[in-house]
């Protein structure tokens, strides 16, 4: 249950974010609603996500694991939930975007990806636990501008994720059915929309 209410005083400004997030998604973000106590963070959030779409040097796959790797290995059920949603919505492989809690334990990534992911958890670990060769292999495979923005991302996911886990947002429904095994938070270095993250 969310430790704050999800029914924030309803400004103009509030109002027309609902509007959109209902035109987008289908319905209203929990963490609009969340945010929407505070229309300033409100605001700069939005105006963050906005520039963080116009990102294109990363591939959108290998974006969309990483940010859900991160997701998952912090615990946010809510950035699961509509990182499942939203990349199963623009076509990627339902297999890819349904195991990544188990990325590990599944044939379904590319040496690449499975790179990608564990640059991620490797990242969202407290302190950052990033393997020298690891980054290297990354780097020489991606480049540097798509390096950047893998880096950048894992970074963006962290703040969305921790903000919904600390704000007790979870699953809103986007997908049938969300789970984070115990393994992605206890085995997993610390840390699926905003992906609204995830």
């Amino acid at each position: 249950m969310a430790r704050i209410s999800l029914d924030p005083r309803r400004s103009l400004f509030l109002r027309a974010t609902e509007w959109y997030s209902r035109r987008t998604y289908g319905k209203v973000l929990d963490p609009v609603r969340a945010l929407g106590h505070h229309p300033g963070v409100l605001r700069a959030d939005l105006r963050f996500e906005l520039a963080v779409g116009r990102w294109k040097k990363l591939d959108t796959d290998l974006k969309a694991l990483a940010v859900m790797a991160s997701a998952a290995s912090i615990g946010c059920s809510w950035c699961m939930d509509f990182g499942h949603w939203e990349n199963r919505q623009r076509g990627m492989d339902a297999r890819k975007v349904r195991e990544v809690p188990r990325w590990r334990e599944s044939d379904a990534y590319t040496p690449l990806e499975r790179d990608v992911m564990e640059f991620a958890e490797a990242m969202t670990a407290n302190p950052p636990e990033i393997d020298d060769d690891l980054a290297a292999r990354l780097l020489a495979e991606l480049g540097e501008a798509a390096f950047v923005e893998l880096t950048a991302m894992v970074a963006v996911e962290n703040l969305r994720s921790r903000m919904n886990t600390a704000l007790g947002l979870t699953s809103q429904g986007f997908k049938d059915h969300c789970e984070i095994p115990a393994r992605g938070r206890a085995e997993a270095p610390a840390a699926a929309g905003e992906a609204a993250g995830g």
